[in-house]
């Protein structure tokens, strides 16, 4: 029955720290715009250089390297 008597103010107290963190969140505009960064993940604006993915400063591709292990 002791333990109520630490329970309930625990509880309490936790009750109020949570909200004062929601309030700050809400304050500091943490859910303005919920929409607007969830799509912007799924747009296309980066620009590729025209020589991307291909070989740099003279490499050989992998294919035609003499020092590849064959399995």
């Amino acid at each position: 029955m002791e333990v109520i008597y630490i329970l309930i103010p625990g509880m309490i107290l936790m009750g109020v720290i949570l909200v004062w963190v929601l309030m700050i969140s809400i304050r500091k505009g943490q859910y303005d715009d919920m929409d607007g960064e969830a799509s912007r993940i799924l747009m296309d604006d980066d620009l590729m250089p025209d020589n991307f993915g291909g070989p740099k400063d003279g490499a050989k591709p992998i294919e035609k390297q003499k020092n590849r292990v064959e399995k």
